[in-house]
């Protein structure tokens, strides 16, 4: 899988490419909110990108987890799927960067719209926890050296940040939100729908493409420092 991902990034980009020409040339500005509107193209993709990579982190580390538990007393660091590591710790370090995106693209375009770049807002509020907790779990990860110990606590620390996650997409359905609710297909407008549509693919497709670098990336530093300690895994 991971030898595939640049591949799949490199499409991504393309798209991206063709998406963001036609939400920029090609869609009409927005009837409420005009030209602002289209930033939506690479906000949302960003906002659904984020929490892709966030999800790929839970599923990482759950499945840690459950290998520690069904491999009890087996100590040997050859024994364990460190595959799943590497997976945990590229899909936070993407979804991090794609959260920061959001963020970043959320106050432009709350400035114009609610006259603020901030607001403590149910949703932002849900936002921003939700990007401090897994900057937090890459925190851990660079303070504890032993691997085994680092990948366990890793994976237990990201199943509690990702409550997070669920709680940012209700946030607005839950609480009273300045934020408006998602929109369904038949609420979009056909003209807005095609460039988001592809855009959402190509965001998609490029944080499955960085992941899949970061993977191998994560993998050679970690074969490396074993090389170096004169130990295999």
């Amino acid at each position: 899988m991971p030898r595939v991902t640049p591949v799949i990034g490199v499409i991504g980009v393309v798209l991206f490419v063709v998406g963001s020409y036609n939400g920029l040339y090609v869609a009409p500005a927005d009837r409420y909110m005009g030209d602002i509107q289209r930033i939506m193209y690479v906000h949302v993709p960003c906002a659904w990108t984020a929490m892709v990579c966030f999800t790929v982190s839970v599923i990482a580390g759950l499945g840690w987890v459950i290998s520690l538990l069904r491999r009890r007393g087996v100590s040997e660091a050859a024994s364990r799927p460190w595959v799943l590591d590497d997976w945990l710790e590229s899909s936070i370090e993407v979804g991090v960067v794609f959260g920061a995106l959001l963020i970043v693209q959320g106050m432009i375009w709350a400035k114009p719209t609610w006259g603020v770049y901030w607001t403590w807002d149910p949703r932002l509020t849900t936002v921003a926890v939700m990007e401090l907790m897994f900057v937090a779990v890459l925190a851990l990860r660079g303070f504890v050296e032993e691997p085994v110990r680092r990948a366990t606590w890793s994976a237990v620390v990201t199943l509690i940040a990702y409550v997070n996650v669920p709680l940012v997409y209700f946030s607005v359905r839950w609480w009273s939100s300045l934020h408006q609710v998602q929109s369904t297909v038949e609420e979009v407008d056909k003209a807005i729908q095609t460039p988001l549509a592809i855009n959402a693919f190509a965001v998609l497709f490029i944080g499955i493409g960085l992941m899949g670098v970061r993977a191998i990336l994560a993998r050679m530093t970690r074969e490396a420092l074993l090389v170096d300690a004169g130990g295999t895994q």
